[in-house]
């Protein structure tokens, strides 16, 4: 007996020995992931050699002795840090992200493989001029030595995805552009939204939800509004990928120099996105002659998307303008796979797609495309089936137009010097729309707003409007010369928030969903209160919390008399609130908390089922109920009429209740900080248990959905409705009396691999407003770098 028991026990002993030695090998076989800032490679494709000194914070200094060398470095580094979040960006715009996540992404494939935004991105590619086709030829030609010269390890999420790195291409480049377009183009899945709620509302009830437009009605609805009650069933229930129509905000602000201490112009940039880890952005400083740019980049992507060459320096915000509508093709009764035209029945075009499901059989996928575009209803039908109707859904978009040449005019601008160069290099540009603010060494500011917005002979893009009539056709674009500009204003500052570009004299529509107020608002308040400007304080704009629609709404909100036994505690701490959004404050989660309640307690009666699709903190429709339109505050499901007071109070209840269940019965105990997390998860990771611990980060944040400083929340995810999950992943600050101290940070770190010491880097920095900035000689650089790569020409 006492032999089995040693044998046993040495049995034991050895297995847990061979799996300590596969865990610690594997282990060891990842980290061989990590990449190597100190090395030496000889590689094909290069004219001469390059160095990429990173300094003590890992930015990279590429010194080249061309522009095509630097991009061909630029490449190697991106895929060197970032080599998966590249590939995550291809399989998106290729439509092949069920490949690796099974059915869960058949949903985004079917809506890109129906934009055909990988055709669209190759044909760009044999347009653009001989110069901008050369860098995305050495860019990629880059990513490919580093992927042909790499050794060890990928990176873990690949080996989780279970795939290889392909050959990168130039069109792998240029699709990234397109999924923006998706994300920042998005007033068609408004036009949806819209026309799926016109089933169930009036005209005056829609122009209440979306209280902007109030004073300028669409000129069509209520003659349509009988056909939009007809066809609501074609905007489905179905949801559209999160990718679709997601949020894209931002703030910029200059200054001109006879207002700051220095005597030359400021510019503040900080472009809002939804977080992921890695982030977006990716810091980066190129010179070769006739090319010095440093600011933020997108790996994939051989371009400074945001800020400065040695002459001028540019930032960007939303435009929210509307360049996509909706056209409902009526479908010819005896002859299904035709629509209705002017000029008689035509046929749909129509190409089937093969989509590869992980763990599944393929998914063959036929799109059909009338004269305006693809048909975008067939997306949402729940059985697969094409629907055999009277009627369907075509987009017809900017961003589906063939000629896009956006790359073309964003690598222009990178060695544009000047304001006509650079307004001549932006002339190309073709989509999403963007307020490009600009600041120059010789004192100058301006504001352009490029891009291809339609001239409509009818109609403002509020719902789905006939596609059997020309009526409603698009009589082209707006003309460059003829896109708001500023040159040099009177005011000596420029501010968008992504607020309303133009007056309404402006000759031209550009849109109707702007952004709310209370950004463009503070920023404004700011500036008006202080000078001469200085980088200190934009620094302390950037970082400001006072929520506008707090001070705007609050006073509404405690005028009711009686608000409940459990609310003097809330009620005393939000009447001494000075509306700043501090982590380690109770009010700024009361407030919250109550104003997501108020939502659901005005309109969830009258949207039913619709509700979650609709539903959000929404405070300027809040406000204008509560001022204009209180009879959204009667509950249309019970027998009484409710006031607003008592919605409030319901609101307040509601709200507390939940607070006190999930941090205790004190509210000097409900620390804005303990949910109000800024999460940046990993896409593949954070599937995996234990694994996603190290590959997701979060940390508490200061600021709201309505502070300059903005993390908002997806206040309709129950489990985590105050956790910050969209927000400024960039942040800038160009001092034009010396570009050289301008001030950056990117919110996780430059590497996107979990096991690198500058995964998350940059995380409390970004948090805390601390800045860095990207410049020094060559000498003094490489004198104490954190490392120097050296790539040289094989011979």
């Amino acid at each position: 007996m006492r032999k089995w028991l040693y044998r046993i026990l040495g049995f034991l002993i050895f297995g847990l020995a061979a799996i300590s030695v596969l865990v610690v090998g594997g282990y060891w076989w990842l980290t061989t992931s990590v990449s190597d800032y100190n090395d030496s490679v000889e590689l094909d494709g290069l004219t001469a050699t390059v160095e990429v000194i990173r300094d003590q914070r890992t930015i990279p200094h590429i010194f080249a002795s061309s522009s095509e060398d630097a991009f061909f470095a630029l490449g190697y580094i991106h895929a060197q840090d970032r080599l998966w979040q590249m590939e995550m960006i291809r399989r998106l715009g290729q439509g092949r992200v069920a490949e690796i996540a099974g059915e869960a992404g058949v949903g985004i494939d079917k809506l890109i493989r129906t934009l055909d935004f990988y055709r669209l991105a190759e044909q760009t590619v044999d347009l653009l001029a001989p110069d901008s086709r050369a860098v995305l030829m050495s860019y990629s030609a880059g990513v490919n030595a580093y992927l042909e010269a790499r050794g060890g390890s990928l990176p873990p999420d690949f080996l989780v995805a279970g795939v290889d790195p392909e050959p990168w291409r130039p069109a792998d480049s240029i699709v990234w552009g397109k999924l923006m377009t998706l994300q920042l183009s998005g007033n068609w899945f408004k036009e949806r939204l819209r026309l799926l709620l016109s089933g169930h509302l009036d005209a005056a009830q829609l122009r209440d939800l979306w209280p902007d437009n109030s004073k300028n009605s669409p000129t069509t609805l209520t003659s349509l509004s009988d056909l939009h009650r007809e066809v609501a069933a074609l905007a489905g229930t179905a949801p559209l990928p999160a990718l679709a129509g997601a949020p894209g905000f931002s703030n910029e602000w200059v200054v001109d120099g006879d207002r700051t201490a220095t005597g030359f112009p400021l510019l503040a940039n900080d472009p809002h996105l939804g977080y992921q880890a890695p982030n977006l952005w990716y810091l980066a400083r190129l010179e070769a002659p006739g090319l010095s740019v440093v600011g933020a980049t997108v790996p994939g992507v051989p371009i400074v998307l945001l800020g400065h060459n040695n002459h001028i320096a540019w930032g960007l915000t939303t435009t929210e303008s509307d360049v996509s509508d909706l056209f409902i093709e009526r479908v010819v009764p005896e002859a299904p796979d035709m629509y209705e035209t002017p000029r008689g029945p035509m046929r749909f075009e129509t190409r089937e797609e093969i989509i590869e499901v992980r763990g599944g059989d393929p998914i063959t996928w036929t799109v059909r495309s009338s004269r305006h575009g693809p048909v975008v209803s067939d997306l949402w039908v729940d059985d697969g089936q094409l629907p055999i109707g009277d009627n369907v859904l075509a987009l017809k978009a900017a961003f589906l137009q063939p000629g896009d040449l956006t790359a073309q005019a964003m690598l222009r601008l990178n060695r544009a010097i000047g304001w006509k160069p650079a307004l001549e290099a932006l002339r190309d540009y073709a989509v999403p729309q963007q307020n490009f603010v600009y600041a120059d060494i010789a004192g100058n500011i301006g504001i352009i707003t490029p891009g291809l917005v339609p001239i409509r002979r009818r109609g403002d893009g509020w719902l789905p409007v006939p596609g059997w009539t020309d009526d409603y056709a698009w009589d082209g674009y707006i003309p460059y010369d003829q896109l708001p500009q500023s040159f040099n204003p009177s005011s000596g500052r420029i501010v968008n928030a992504n607020n309303a570009i133009v007056p309404p004299s402006y000759p031209y529509f550009l849109g109707r969903d702007w952004e709310n107020k209370y950004r463009a608002e503070r920023i404004d308040e700011l500036l008006d209160g202080a000078g001469p400007y200085d980088t200190n304080l934009f620094i302390d704009m950037q970082a400001d919390n006072l929520s506008g629609a707090a001070r705007q709404l609050l006073p509404l909100m405690l005028a009711p008399k009686a608000l409940g036994d459990r609310a003097d505690g809330a009620r005393a701490l939000l009447s001494n609130w000075d509306y700043s959004m501090f982590r380690d404050q109770a009010e700024p989660l009361i407030f919250t908390a109550w104003l997501r309640e108020l939502n659901r307690a005005l309109y969830a009666d009258e949207l039913g089922d619709l509700f979650e699709s609709y539903w959000g903190l929404r405070a300027e429709v809040v406000f204008h109920i509560l001022s204009d339109a209180g009879q959204w505050c009667d509950d249309i499901t019970t027998a009484g009429t409710e006031d607003c007071d008592s919605r409030i109070a319901l609101a307040l209840d509601r709200a507390i209740a939940r607070l006190a269940a999930e941090y205790g019965d004190d509210p000097l105990e409900w620390f804005w900080a303990i949910p109000h997390r800024a999460e940046f998860k990993n896409r593949v990771l954070d599937v995996i248990p234990l694994i996603r611990d190290l590959a997701n980060l979060a940390i508490a944040v200061d600021g709201g959905t309505y502070t300059i400083n903005r993390n908002s929340s997806s206040i309709g995810n129950d489990k985590a409705p105050f956790a910050a999950v969209h927000g400024a992943g960039y942040r800038a600050i160009y001092d034009l009396s010396d570009l050289s101290q301008s001030l950056f940070i990117q919110a996780t770190g430059q590497s996107g691999n979990p096991l690198s010491p500058f995964y998350d880097s940059f995380l409390v920095s970004w948090r805390d407003f601390r800045y860095l900035k990207i410049a020094g000689d060559r000498d003094s650089l490489a004198a104490d770098a954190l490392g120097v790569l050296t790539l040289t020409s094989k011979p």
